[in-house]
């Protein structure tokens, strides 16, 4: 299998429907997908149709690593999809001292889901260095998320370092991929952040997510883009975030010794 962790150095940039419309994307181009929530927000799951009454999931049999097959859920468009769950203030921080003192909690409890080697996971990750850490440890792929503005620009050289500190000497790593969401051209300094930001880190290592109210209609139907506006514009840019993500992990089996700098 290979894991692909989507990542930001800030909060509200979208990471979460990001994450829902690419795993969404890379299914309907045949891949298989399991999307997982490391996030306690548990809000991944709203993006595929579960049952918002339904509280199960990892956190809940965090010290039961063979009981998350049990609480996987096969969604209408193929896509699997591992919720975060719900528990209490007392039980989260347990569960966050866990993940500090087993850097590898993880790393195991994804291993022992017994998945294919041609099974792509897309972790949902949460911005606690606890969580970040733990999904930095595992990722073949990061994808750096952000919109194109000022905070959130800045943001970027934060979450680069954390990437090379865990993840650039992994023999198994390939790379940093970057989406920014929501662009907006008619505003010019969106647009420039763009395009300076293409400039920097190339072409091949890049998509834009344009501005399109059908995400959020298709949140509030409890689905994704892809099958609530196959045709909007999103759709076709989720894709082509997804074509391009397939291509580089299938032509980098071996780490990029040519990394980003901010």
């Amino acid at each position: 299998m290979k894991i692909i962790s989507i990542v930001s150095g800030k909060g509200g940039v979208g990471k979460t429907t990001i994450c829902a419309n690419l795993c969404a994307a890379l299914r309907k181009n045949g891949h298989e997908v399991l999307a997982v929530d490391f996030d306690p927000q548990n809000a991944l799951r709203l993006h595929f149709g579960i049952n918002p009454a339904d509280t199960s999931g990892l956190i809940s049999n965090g010290h039961q690593p063979s009981k998350w097959n049990e609480v996987i859920v096969k969604t209408t468009e193929g896509c699997s999809v591992l919720p975060y769950g719900k528990n209490n203030e007392a039980e989260q921080l347990d569960f966050e001292q866990l993940l500090i003192t087993e850097p590898n909690f993880l790393k195991e409890r994804l291993r022992d889901l017994g998945l294919s080697k041609d099974t792509i996971v897309v972790i949902d990750t949460a911005g606690q260095l606890a969580f970040l850490k733990q999904a930095l440890i595992v990722a073949h792929l990061t994808i750096v998320v952000n919109i194109a503005d000022a905070a959130s620009y800045t943001t970027i050289p934060m979450i680069n370092s954390l990437i090379a500190q865990y993840c650039e000497d992994r023999s198994d790593y390939i790379d940093s991929f970057y989406i920014l969401n929501q662009i907006d051209r008619s505003r010019q300094l969106n647009g420039d952040i763009a395009d300076i930001a293409s400039m920097q880190i190339g072409a091949e290592k890049i998509s834009f997510i344009h501005q399109d109210q059908s995400v959020q209609e298709a949140l509030a139907c409890r689905t994704n883009v892809i099958a609530y506006a196959p045709d909007s514009r999103t759709t076709y840019d989720f894709i082509d975030a997804s074509l391009a993500i397939s291509k580089l992990i299938a032509e980098n089996s071996q780490p990029s010794s040519k990394r980003n700098s901010f």
